[in-house]
């Protein structure tokens, strides 16, 4: 349709569709999927949150309890030099410290164990976006989820929604699997949400002419990504995650979202971008994912951890 028509729909924030359905199902499976973490947890432990052997600050669910109903957790996912598949971790009724009820690698990772007897649980790299660490963690992603993701859906459609909602969800957690620590724990939908995020980055750099207040909405595009940086140094919760899903999203709204191009310079521009994001992202996924099962990412990046937490001598592996 015309041109200033489209730039018009654009500015009063009117896109593809109507309502997001993909943020709002997205949304009602997660709160429920945090209800099931919180009675595994309350069976295990007689609570809904953990506060033995530690408290989780973001009231939720114990460590173990994460893990077993599908954190990304390195030792799941293969096989850790110097970690063999007899070592015991405290068990999910444990709340002793030190513990006193001990598990193997392959109880505490549960899903019928590991097939073959060695760690193998890929599908960890997907299920960690449905999880949350806690009550807290939940309640900020779904604010985020219902407030920005959705009006992303709305403007690109619910088919390309999904597509860059996970691929950069599962490319944050490919990169977190690579380099966050191997004995931590991380769970939410945080990258995904990041990579609905980096859109309004696309929108803002391809649309600066068009969109309202531009300088405004880049300070607080900055603030949120501070803000979201900040927030990876919690327990639980993971900063490569944030960045893998940002980095990822950058490229996914490249190819996918409706940029509206005034001159037929800005649409050469925005075609040899198209062209050049279709590639990256498929080299991304195949290059870290093999990463991951053939090397030791530390030996090319030993103090990359550290951009998720902070360093002390607990967090040398």
């Amino acid at each position: 349709y015309p041109l200033d028509q489209r730039i018009e729909d654009k500015r009063r924030g009117i896109g593809r569709q109507k309502y997001p359905y993909v943020a709002w199902t997205l949304t009602a499976v997660m709160i429920g999927v945090f209800i099931y973490e919180s009675v595994v947890n309350w069976r295990a432990q007689g609570t809904p949150f953990s506060f033995h052997p530690v408290v989780n600050p973001m009231l939720g669910p114990s460590t173990s309890a994460l893990i077993h109903v599908g954190a990304r957790f390195v030792p799941c996912m293969k096989q850790v030099d110097g970690l063999p598949i007899e070592f015991s971790f405290p068990c999910l009724n444990d709340t002793a410290n030190p513990p006193d009820s001990l598990c193997s690698i392959s109880e505490v990772c549960g899903f019928g164990g590991f097939h073959g007897g060695v760690p193998n649980q890929w599908f960890r790299f997907i299920t960690p976006i449905f999880l949350h660490a806690g009550l807290i963690h939940l309640g900020l992603n779904m604010f985020a989820q219902l407030f920005v993701s959705a009006q992303i859906e709305r403007e690109m459609g619910s088919i390309s929604f999904f597509i860059l909602y996970f691929a950069a969800g599962i490319f944050g957690n490919v990169l977190g699997a690579n380099f966050a620590l191997l004995g931590s724990p991380s769970t939410g939908a945080s990258g995904a949400i990041f990579g609905t995020v980096a859109v309004e980055w696309i929108d803002l750099i391809f649309h600066w002419k068009i969109v309202f207040r531009p300088v405004r909405r880049l300070v607080l595009l900055i603030v949120d990504l501070v803000f979201g940086v900040a927030m990876g140094y919690i327990p639980f919760i993971d900063n490569f995650a944030h960045l893998g899903g940002l980095f990822m999203g950058l490229f996914a709204a490249m190819m996918l979202y409706p940029i509206i191009s005034t001159t037929k310079r800005h649409k050469t521009i925005t075609l040899i971008c198209r062209v050049i994001a279709i590639p990256l992202p498929v080299i991304l996924f195949v290059v870290l994912t093999r990463n991951f099962y053939t090397g030791h990412p530390y030996n090319a990046c030993s103090g990359c951890r550290y951009l998720s937490c902070f360093p002390s001598n607990a967090n040398n592996q």
